[in-house]
């Protein structure tokens, strides 16, 4: 079995080469999907959080408090490594079980926005990056969020630059629409599951 990590910045359409690979039958864990369940369903997680930052973290409703929470990491490093350091082992933990359903596939994906700044790169086999053009980037998380450009900008700063994620990655698909997406798709998957 060969676990491939799905990382690109903010507007780059990994989601969309997601579904491409959904399609071909490969399962794929979304790491940001997968965390906001944990942060109501883990218990241990929930302790945690609430210890840190107060019983304000979460609503009544036993959501958790996003706007509370934005608030105190927003701009606010140490805050937000230490969220991120509650968060991350217990996402870990939710795709080794993950992992362990599927065991007898040759090919499972963990989609993560952050997938080398959280370390969670050292639990797959090999990465893949999607890039895509900045403003067409810009552009697309505007569309999608209805966020201003500069909040855009801001949390693309948040993320490693896609230059150095380029380094990183073991394989990189080109979103810019100038290239099929499901052409490099089908030519990574054929080259996987060669191996």
């Amino acid at each position: 079995m060969i676990k491939l990590g799905l990382t690109g910045g903010i507007g780059s359409g990994k989601s969309t080469i997601a579904k491409i690979f959904e399609i071909l039958g490969v399962p794929v864990f979304n790491s940001d999907i997968e965390a906001k369940k944990l942060y109501v369903t883990d218990s241990v997680l929930k302790a945690a959080i609430i210890e840190k930052f107060g019983n304000e973290a979460y609503l009544d409703s036993g959501e958790i408090n996003r706007n509370f929470m934005i608030s105190r990491i927003f701009g606010n490093k140490k805050m937000l490594e230490d969220l991120n350091s509650m968060v991350h082992p217990r996402v870990k933990l939710c795709f080794d079980n993950w992992v362990k359903t599927f065991s007898n596939l040759p090919l499972l994906i963990k989609e993560a926005a952050i997938l080398f700044e959280s370390g969670a790169n050292t639990q797959v086999d090999k990465t893949l990056l999607v890039v895509a053009p900045i403003e067409l980037r810009i552009n697309r998380v505007i569309e999608r969020d209805k966020l201003t450009r500069e909040k855009v900008i801001e949390r693309m700063n948040n993320q490693l630059s896609q230059e150095e994620l380029i380094k990183k990655a073991d394989f990189v698909i080109d979103n810019s629409g100038k290239v099929s997406v499901i052409r490099q798709v089908m030519q990574l998957y054929d080259t996987l599951l060669a191996k």
